[in-house]
C-alpha cells in the first residue's frame, strides 16, 4: 500500500485514464445526441442533451481531472489534504464554467441551427 500513496504515480495515471475514457464517452454521447437533434429539430431534444446521458461522462471527466490534479500536486511535495483542497474547488469551478458554456452553445444551436455556430467568422 505504501507504493500507491507516496508518491502517487498510480493515482496520477488513474486520474488521467479516468478523464480520457470519460472524455471519449462524452464525445460519443454528444455527437449521437446532436445527430438525433438535427434530424428532429425538437426543443425537447436540446433539453435532453443537458440530461443524465451527458452529465454522467462529464462528471467522470471532472473526477479524473480532480484526481490527476491532486496527485500531481502531491508529486511536487504538497500534502495530500492541501492538494485535494486545491484541486476540488478548482475542478468544480472549471467544470461549472465548461458546462455553462456548453449550455450556451446548445441554446445557440437550437435558435439558429448549425449556422449560428460558424466559428470561422470570428477569426
Amino acid at each position: 500500500m505504501y507504493f500507491y500513496s507516496n508518491p502517487p504515480y498510480f493515482w496520477l495515471l488513474a486520474g488521467l485514464l479516468i478523464g480520457a475514457t470519460s472524455g471519449a464517452a462524452f464525445e460519443a454521447t454528444l455527437k449521437q445526441l446532436v445527430r438525433e437533434w438535427s434530424k428532429t429539430r425538437s426543443t425537447r431534444a436540446i433539453a435532453y442533451l443537458q440530461g443524465m446521458p451527458l452529465q454522467l461522462p462529464f462528471c467522470g471527466i471532472c473526477v479524473g481531472i480532480c484526481v490527476f490534479l491532486g496527485s500531481g500536486l502531491e508529486i511536487f511535495g504538497f500534502p495530500a489534504a492541501l492538494s485535494y483542497l486545491i484541486s476540488v474547488p478548482l475542478t468544480v469551478f472549471i467544470g461549472w464554467l465548461v458546462w455553462s458554456q456548453l449550455g450556451n452553445l446548445l441554446m445557440q444551436l437550437e435558435r439558429g441551427g448549425s449556422k449560428a455556430l460558424d466559428l470561422d467568422s470570428f477569426g
